[in-house]
């Protein structure tokens, strides 16, 4: 039982063996002796929470916060001594924010949970009982043989046991699980591969012996067979595949980093602060205990004849007495720690989150997806972003290769519709050009080449430049390992457009997307790759069907950087194509167009396209007698085989003949390129982890301005050993070190960055903190994850945040201090596993610079704020009982104890904290550098927090002293010769401070709307309204009432309202004065953007912020005093954007601010 509830609590997970044994279709031994193992269910859990772990948990986590914990010690020991205040004045107010919080964490876990149940219901087909049974998958259980159709997604970790394919093979996409798009092949167990009935599968009697499932992606998966959960089955009917691992056993699950509670930079100052807030109340309750017991040491004042002492004190402990009363002074105190900053924190936090939901500019239409906010716990964390990191597939790019242009035998071509375009003159002409160049069959007939005047061209020329071009795209349309979807039409006619050979009628699967980009190119151009079997490719020219006899493929391997078919041609010539990175192929050319293909491909490069050289070699047959043996001999070879085969395709691959290079674009995003180079001038670095090859990742930093084409790129793959690795680290760091003026991009695999963060962690880091760019590629998810946190706990502790779209994307998404979710086209488990979730990447920019911003600079004032206000509060308390013998007299009424921060002066600044913008959002997003201003920190650092609490004291001070001088000689103010007592005194102070912190909120605000207006002067005027009320009636429940009449009688003196008006004056003057000239001598970039013009269109700020040409800027006073307020009005701001904005030309945010003529200013 107890073990149990260890479990459901999360506390003790089941106990696993090293093995595990399934039963197909769960057919358990009879025999009774075997005791089935017992696995876990396939239910997904993203959420925090159960249940029963709920309240316990969620208590824990609150108490970890220095306030609530002291806020229940405080409350305890006011239920255990006799202490000046209720225990109801604290014990209340902690309930509410405990409450108030529980509720919203539980909300947020709640929509987690929707979520989960989403993806743990869907309905899946099992074999149950001789037929299919539709089921939810979280009713899966290990031993279950599943049905899976087309295009569906793996509901768990499945051994393939039969397909609709006698040879048992099926395809899939993992681009949800490692970013790649490429179709992977799977073969079922040859026993049951002929099992293609659900009839067959029910008498199907098997035993999997397997181990415990594992986190890495890319280590060998066990057998051709498995099938992981997240992949997504393509070009297969359906497949029957059994269920080894389930729910949070599965790969996807295991990539999962375990969730922790993320806690934001500022409440980590916040819990800075408190304790020095504490460590001043022990202070203030040391020194008055002290003092109270030295006034005390003279008998007249220890027991005076007022106030006689009872035997049971007389007889006391001295000890226990001093304990008492540091204890009451320490409750008397107690509100200079404000727990009313927790809930109000919690509910600008939750409700300034709707604000990204609304906002229409994150809005994507195509979709219709707007932002999610999944934790609103970290909305300021998104301006204080120092490094980004970043998946590459469907989080930069759109996932899609569009082929762009070729060389052919040293001559360029565009794809402009359909049809090559040449790129200047033509090899046979110094003057003339080919005005276009369409399909191969308008090659056919020499009235489609519409020549100039000048050109002059044999019909020997033609008729090889044909030969070229058809030899070069039957390369492209062999040397590959493209699938076809079994949905095609049986193709006739003589030509590529023919409707019944529509290229968009092949649906092709390619081992890259790069593969499938070149195969449709061809099929436009009119070599039409029809599909193939095991030993023949069928290849459709002009309408003329081909056959060519698959010979051997030599596979695309990392050290090579190539790949090439080798086939028999329909007129017996054995020939090889080989295609692969220009560093690959033109070493291993001896003849065609070398030179031009060069140069040309480097113009491709400098486009960001990604590049390929395409080159043949014909056989004799003696040479491919010797080379057929060859590749046998290797491929079965016992021992040393990968070496054998390399060594047998360099012999291979060699005296190619080249035919030309093509460019492929990987389509980018829209406005990646300019939401990078934004995050660069913000001075966010940005690392992009991928687990896409070294070229492709490389090609594409470079397409998006992740690299740029000065930068000197570093490169630290391949490591084979720690000692390799190290000595690589070594001179990486001495060329960064020696030239100190190229910028340096970093490039790293995943098997070189394990061994880098083995034994060389600083090396390592040195090296990456130097560069303006890293770029890891082939990273397993867990590996994306180490490279967060090893920034993260680096010296310098900087925010990071992780952008992500798939199931491999996760654990660097709940790593990072803030996850960011793409919600693209391989799934939502980024998404929900996510803080945020946007539909593109470019969204990120208005996420950090506009709404990042406006949440910080909120938030850091509302902290800072509200230790202000409190020291306000409780200083005048302090300096009181030096005129009471520390008697623990109370100076304020227990009501206004208790109201002060929940009704008083809690509205104004949570207003302020939900509406604030201190800058136009378009200001901020078009000067990304405005962000620097308020990164690290800055608005909570100590110099921040010092001046705050510094104007606290000298408030309180002015507050107490100013209306001691009013009171303190003369009490009789009225008249009629009455005198003011105690509450007269206290209630004198508490005006004076309730109006001077309001009025000091309305100095901080910048952007005043009617709901600003309403609840700043609503505050002061509902605590007169209240005053007047609760003093004026004697209430029957209360069992003593201080404050009758007080409240009335104060203002009937015209001195107290003078005394009121000047001290009010006299402490905000003193703060508007430093605001002057540190406006003035010290502007940041924020402030001299709220003055300023833009480029952007807005005419001014505020019609008094605006000066003529040459006229000083302190000319008049009350022009000065609006630009050290810095405030706004929504009726004073144009919106007239121009339409070269580069970001977001129509601003449709919530945050827009109305229409004025600009004549205004």
């Amino acid at each position: 039982m107890w073990r149990w509830i260890r479990q459901q609590l999360g506390f003790d997970p089941p106990h696993q063996s090293d093995t595990r044994t399934i039963y197909v279709a769960n057919r358990f031994p009879q025999n009774g002796l075997y005791t089935p193992q017992k696995f876990i269910d396939n239910r997904i859990i993203s959420s925090k929470y159960t249940v029963w772990n709920f309240v316990p948990k969620n208590l824990f986590e609150q108490f970890r916060r220095v306030a609530n914990f002291y806020f229940l010690i405080i409350f305890l020991v006011q239920l255990m001594i006799d202490t000046p205040t209720s225990p109801v004045t604290s014990g209340l107010p902690l309930f509410f924010v405990i409450t108030v919080t529980a509720i919203k964490q539980g909300y947020e876990d709640w929509l987690r949970h929707n979520s989960d149940n989403e993806v743990n219901g869907a309905p899946v087909y099992v074999v149950r009982s001789g037929g299919l049974v539709k089921t939810r998958s979280k009713n899966i259980r290990v031993g279950d043989i599943v049905r899976i159709a087309k295009d569906e997604i793996f509901p768990a970790d499945l051994v393939l046991l039969s397909s609709d394919r006698l040879d048992g093979s099926c395809h899939v996409t993992t681009a949800s699980l490692d970013g790649e798009t490429n179709l992977k092949t799977h073969v079922a167990v040859p026993e049951t591969a002929l099992l293609q009935t659900v009839a067959n599968l029910d008498t199907l009697v098997a035993v999997i012996e397997c181990q415990q499932p594992e986190a890495d992606l890319y280590r060998p998966l066990g057998p051709e067979s498995l099938l992981l959960r997240g992949a997504r089955l393509k070009n297969t009917k359906e497949i029957f595949g059994v269920a080894v691992y389930t729910g949070m056993e599965t790969k996807m699950a295991l990539n999962y980093k375990s969730k922790s509670q993320k806690r934001s930079a500022v409440e980590k100052s916040m819990n800075t602060f408190l304790i020095i807030y504490l460590v001043i109340l022990i202070s203030e309750a040391v020194i008055s205990t002290i003092l109270k017991y030295t006034w005390q040491a003279e008998e007249k004042w220890d027991e005076p004849w007022y106030n006689q002492k009872t035997e049971h004190q007389r007889n006391s402990s001295k000890i226990l007495r001093f304990i008492s009363d540091f204890l009451a002074f320490l409750v008397l105190y107690n509100f200079i720690i404000p727990i009313s900053l927790y809930v109000t924190v919690e509910m600008q936090k939750f409700l300034g989150s709707f604000f990204i939901g609304w906002d229409l500019d994150l809005y994507h239409e195509e979709s219709d997806q707007k932002a999610q906010v999944n934790t609103s716990d970290l909305n300021e964390e998104l301006g204080q972003v120092e490094y980004v990191f970043t998946d590459k597939t469907g989080t930069l790019t759109e996932n899609e290769m569009q082929f762009r242009e070729c060389s052919i035998n040293g001559m360029k071509y565009q794809e402009i519709n359909g049809r090559l375009v040449p790129e200047g003159p033509t090899p046979d002409s110094s003057e003339g050009n080919l005005s276009y160049l369409s399909s191969l069959s308008h090659l056919n007939n020499l009235s489609h080449l519409t020549t100039s005047s000048s050109f002059r061209t044999s019909p020997e020329n033609e008729t090889e430049l044909i030969k070229e071009h058809d030899l070069f795209f039957k390369a492209v349309s062999l040397c590959h390992t493209v699938q076809i979807s079994n949905v095609q039409t049986d193709c006739t006619g003589d030509g590529p457009w023919q409707s019944n050979l529509a290229p968009s009628q092949l649906e092709y699967y390619a081992s890259s997307p790069d593969e499938k980009a070149l195969v449709e190119a061809a099929a436009r151009i009119g070599i039409v790759f029809i599909g193939n079997s095991e030993e023949t490719m069928e290849v459709k020219t002009l309408g003329k069907l081909e056959r060519y006899k698959l010979l051997h493929i030599l596979e695309f391997d990392s050290d090579r950087r190539r790949m090439s078919v080798i086939v028999q041609a329909p007129s017996g010539e054995k020939l090889l194509f080989a295609k692969g990175a220009e560093s690959s192929i033109l070493p291993k050319c001896i003849g065609g167009e070398i030179e031009k293909t060069r140069i040309h491909v480097d113009e491709f490069a400098l486009k960001g396209l990604r590049t390929l050289c395409i080159a043949y070699r014909k056989f004799t047959s003696k040479e491919y007698e010797e080379i057929d043996k060859r590749i046998f001999e290797a491929r079965t070879a016992l021992q040393q085989r990968e070496e054998k085969l390399a060594a047998v395709f360099q012999f291979i691959e060699k005296d190619l003949i080249l035919l030309g290079a093509t460019a492929v674009e990987d389509r980018l995003q829209d406005k990646v390129r300019e939401t990078i180079e934004a995050l660069r001038m913000a001075g966010i670095k940005v690392w992009v982890l991928t687990g896409d090859k070294h070229e492709t990742a490389v090609s594409v930093s470079l397409s998006c301005g992740h690299f740029h084409r000065t930068m000197n790129i570093l490169e630290l793959i391949n490591q084979k050993s720690d000692s390799e690795c190290a000595e690589q680290l070594r001179q990486l760091a001495r060329r960064i070190t020696e030239d100190h003026v190229i910028q340096h991009g970093l490039v790293v695999d995943g098997t070189s960055l394990s061994l880098a963060l083995r034994e060389h962690e600083k090396l390592f880091m040195e090296v990456c903190r130097n560069c303006s760019a890293v770029l890891c590629c082939r990273m397993a998810p867990l590996q994306k994850a180490k490279v967060i946190r090893l920034i993260k706990i680096s010296p310098e502790k900087p925010i990071t945040l992780a952008v992500g779209d798939g199931a491999n994307d996760v654990s660097m998404i709940q790593e990072a201090h803030v996850g960011i979710g793409i919600m693209g086209k391989e799934g939502r488990q980024a998404a929900r596993n996510s803080d945020y979730a946007i539909a593109r990447f470019k969204f990120l920019s208005k996420l950090l610079f506009v709404h990042g911003h406006f949440y910080y600079i909120r938030i850091a004032t509302l902290v800072q704020y509200f230790f202000y206000k409190n020291v306000c509060f409780i200083t005048p308390q302090f300096l009181y009982q030096f005129y009471c013998l520390f008697s623990q007299q109370t100076l304020y009424d227990s009501v206004y104890l208790t109201l002060y921060n929940i009704c008083f002066t809690s509205l104004p600044i949570l207003i302020y904290s939900l509406l604030e913008q201190h800058v136009d959002p378009h200001v901020l997003q078009n000067k990304p550098t405005l962000y620097r201003d308020i990164s690290k920190n800055r608005l909570l650092s100590i110099k921040t927090f010092l001046y705050w609490t510094i104007l606290g004291f000298s408030h309180a001070f002015i507050f107490f002293f100013g209306s001691y001088l009013l009171i303190g000689k003369d009490t009789s103010l009225l008249g009629n010769g009455q005198m003011f007592g105690n509450w007269t005194f206290g209630t004198l102070v508490f005006t004076v401070m309730v109006i001077t912190v309001t009025v000091k909120m309305a100095l901080e605000t910048h952007f005043w709307t009617w709901i600003n207006h309403l609840v700043t002067w609503g505050s002061i005027i509902f605590y007169f309204v209240f005053s007047l009320f609760y003093g004026g009636i004697l209430w029957p429940f209360l069992g003593s009432q201080n404050m009758y009449f007080v409240f009335i009688q104060l203002l009937s003196s015209g001195s107290a309202w003078f005394a009121i008006i000047l001290m009010v004056v006299t402490c905000l003057f003193l703060d508007i004065i430093k605001k002057v000239f540190d406006r003035h001598l010290h502007p940041t970039s924020t402030e001299k953007a709220q003055l300023t013009e833009t480029n952007a269109g807005i005419k001014c700020l505020d019609s008094m912020c605006c000066f003529p040409e040459g006229e000083a800027a302190c000319a008049s006073v009350g022009r000065m005093l609006e630009r050290v307020i810095g405030r706004c009005s929504p009726t004073h701001i144009s919106r007239s954007w121009s339409a070269s904005d580069p970001f977001y030309t129509n601003d449709r945010s919530i945050l827009t601010l109305s229409t004025m003529d600009s004549s205004t200013c």
